[in-house]
């Protein structure tokens, strides 16, 4: 089994040789690769997740059309979630609603027992305070991609990771469905902050959760606060890494600008400058046909 360099981790990363994640783990960085979202229902569903979850397999089409029209309304991400090792529900079905805005970060945990309730569920994870919907969620909750039927590398990778850190952390790890970037597998978001890390193994990811808990940022295999987009992510990241050990929801990323401003809570802030640059083709998931990558690279951090 081939060993290939991570270029955001210390160390080699063993994977099957044809897989998307050994392809993109030899050149791509991960820092500006999370997806994009600020808020997040997560609905448990067990079984029966199709290739994208909205697509009618689980809920029915017509439930899926206007939850995905709710969704996208309200600036919300939905994903469906499953205990490890595929435990099977009871009546009721857990939900998670979280906000990872540094000014606005909260998760709710509440049950329901008919998934039509999401239709009135999703827009209270929009902008703004916690909704009290549920009961208050108050350690990090962990959601690992074991997203099989959307790609193999999601379930091979993923799996093992959620198995493992379910015996330390218990009912705050869930596996999910896909969280966007198959080839940066074992990937896993920590709520309710949004970090989403990738490349991860049993260990770091521990450590990422434990990390988490105690009010920091987990470093190692970071893509990005899901709160910014690809540029805002990897200038925190970019700041972050210059200036160590950073609470947090210390950190605001202003995008208004083509070069991301990144502020402290204290009054520090910097200027990070960005670019966009292209890789050679390769698939962005199992089977895929190869297309080039542009990742987002800091090139300069500038103190102001």
């Amino acid at each position: 089994m081939p060993r290939v360099s991570d270029p955001r981790q210390n160390g080699p990363v063993t994977a099957t040789e044809t897989t998307c994640s050994v392809l993109s783990a030899a050149d791509e960085p991960l820092a500006g690769t999370a997806a994009t979202a600020r808020g997040y229902v997560c609905a448990e569903v067990p079984s029966g997740w199709g290739r994208d979850v909205l697509d009618g397999t689980a809920l029915g089409s017509e439930l899926s059309a206007e939850l995905s029209a709710r969704a996208d309304a309200a600036d919300v991400r939905i994903l469906f979630v499953r205990r490890p090792g595929r435990d099977t529900a009871g009546p009721t079905r857990t939900v998670l609603i979280a906000r990872t805005d540094p000014d606005a970060t909260w998760c709710e945990r509440l049950a329901i027992t008919d998934p039509v309730e999401l239709l009135d569920i999703v827009p209270e994870a929009a902008a703004g305070p916690a909704p009290r919907l549920g009961d208050p969620v108050t350690d990090p909750v962990a959601l690992v991609c074991a997203h099989g039927r959307r790609d193999r590398c999601c379930a091979v990778e993923g799996r093992p990771v959620a198995a493992s850190l379910k015996q330390e952390f218990g009912d705050a790890v869930w596996e999910c469905s896909h969280t966007g970037g198959h080839r940066f597998a074992p990937s896993m978001i920590l709520l309710p902050t949004g970090f989403t890390y990738g490349r991860l193994d049993p260990q770091s990811s521990a450590a990422a959760l434990r990390a988490a808990a105690r009010g920091e940022v987990y470093r190692q295999g970071l893509r990005g606060r899901s709160t910014w987009t690809a540029a805002g992510q990897a200038a925190e990241i970019a700041v972050r890494d210059m200036c160590g050990d950073i609470d947090a929801d210390s950190l605001i990323v202003d995008e208004s600008a083509v070069d991301p401003l990144v502020r402290h809570r204290d009054g520090r802030a910097w200027r990070v400058t960005v670019e966009t640059r292209e890789l050679p083709a390769r698939p962005a998931s199992c089977g895929a046909a190869p297309k080039p990558v542009h990742p987002v690279v800091v090139t300069a951090v500038a103190a102001l």
